[in-house]
């Protein structure tokens, strides 16, 4: 009785025939086409954008005394209890010399001795 054995034999498939599978496959499920696997960002770029979460999270932003000053001017008096509090500490530290030093005008003087 013959003996039939069967031999496995391995069969490549060749590179363009699996570039073009893959192309049918990601133009089927929507998916981008990247057979060299360079990273583009698309993992990134698919995510929901958290821009519209994150500004309902926090409250409006209402009118401040500053924004009232700024829109009426001179025309409205307005009192802004923090700042005068802010004037009133830089005033002190001034007394006591602990302010920041005074911005220097014009140019620097040149020193005498150092030659160009």
């Amino acid at each position: 009785m013959p003996s039939f054995e069967i031999k496995h034999v391995k069969m490549s498939v060749p590179r363009e025939r699996l570039v073009a599978l893959m192309k049918a496959q990601c133009q089927v499920f929507a998916s981008t086409f990247n057979p060299e696997g360079i990273r583009m960002g698309n993992k990134v770029l698919r995510q929901r954008l958290k821009g519209p979460a994150l500004a309902a999270y926090y409250p409006r932003k209402l009118a401040s005394i500053k924004d009232v000053k700024r829109e009426f001017g001179p025309v409205l008096a307005t009192w802004d209890d923090a700042e005068e509090d802010r004037f009133e500490y830089i005033e002190e530290l001034k007394q006591r010399g602990k302010s920041a030093p005074k911005k220097k005008k014009g140019p620097p003087a040149p020193t005498p001795g150092k030659k160009r």
